[in-house]
């Protein structure tokens, strides 16, 4: 370790300036179906308009996996400029087109693997074969304390908290569904692939289905949410105020639109 004198000449050792970490950061992803400059900034405006604390220095993922036209001719810097006008802050592009990748690397847009393809058909391919029975296990019979945890713990694929989830505090899911017995604080972000159950009120912000699953649903006993999202598609708060506020929903997604029902 190299050795640095101090103000005083006193040498000292060096610290490390920075060290790189993995995080999981939720991003919005920006599917764009077609392109026309005037109805795209018309569209965008519009958006904005119903939610302004969403289109306020928000980082977006630009994706043409959908796009119906031709991508290498696409004015990819036109675009970005009009999303920054509008709040949104593009940091990626999600496109295998090799004429728009060299678009995006030349305003420094960073380049997202593309996405799965989710089959039109989610179930198993059928097999005259039976399922496999599991094989008893006798320790099952007496559950072990050391497999306990006093505010968390998995089952199959599912993850279950016991304990409210602070502001600050980011709670995943991979795999599976996320069940929460407590409530979710103002500035707390639970995610999961699967479904999300809250039975308390979700105050923070809760996104289903982050890797696509659009059958995912979002439960909760009191909606006060920030941000609900399914697969991508998501309401703020300002939407969410408008109907069955502070009352117990469930979320989900008819064909791309966000519905919010009661739950009976």
């Amino acid at each position: 370790m190299p050795l640095l004198k101090s103000a005083t000449g006193k040498t000292t050792a060096s610290s490390a300036a920075f060290r790189l970490k993995g995080g999981l950061f939720p991003l919005t992803l920006l599917e764009i179906a077609h392109y026309d400059r005037a109805e795209f900034e018309l569209q965008l405006q519009q958006k904005s308009a119903e939610a302004p604390v969403f289109f306020n220095q928000t980082p977006v993922v630009l994706s043409f996996e959908a796009f119906d036209g031709d991508a290498a001719t696409l004015p990819l810097s036109e675009l970005v400029d009009i999303c920054r006008s509008q709040g949104l802050l593009p940091v990626a592009l999600r496109n295998s087109n090799a004429e728009l990748q060299a678009q995006a690397k030349h305003i420094n847009l960073a380049i997202m693997p593309v996405g799965r393809v989710k089959s039109a058909d989610n179930n198993p391919p059928p097999s005259d074969a039976p399922p496999n029975k599991p094989e008893p296990d006798s320790e099952a019979q007496s559950p072990s304390p050391s497999l306990e945890k006093p505010s968390e713990f998995s089952h199959s694929s599912s993850k279950i908290i016991t304990t409210p989830i602070r502001s600050g505090q980011q709670v995943y899911a991979p795999g599976g569904d996320l069940i929460i017995m407590a409530s979710v604080s103002a500035g707390a972000e639970v995610l999961a692939d699967g479904n999300i159950h809250i039975y308390g009120a979700l105050r923070g912000r809760a996104l289903a289905g982050v890797l696509g699953d659009t059958s995912a649903r979002i439960f909760c006993q009191s909606l006060e949410a920030e941000l609900v999202s399914i697969a991508g598609n998501f309401k703020v708060d300002e939407d969410l105020r408008k109907d069955h506020w502070k009352t117990a929903v469930q979320a989900r997604l008819d064909e791309q639109t966000l519905c919010i029902t009661p739950l009976v």
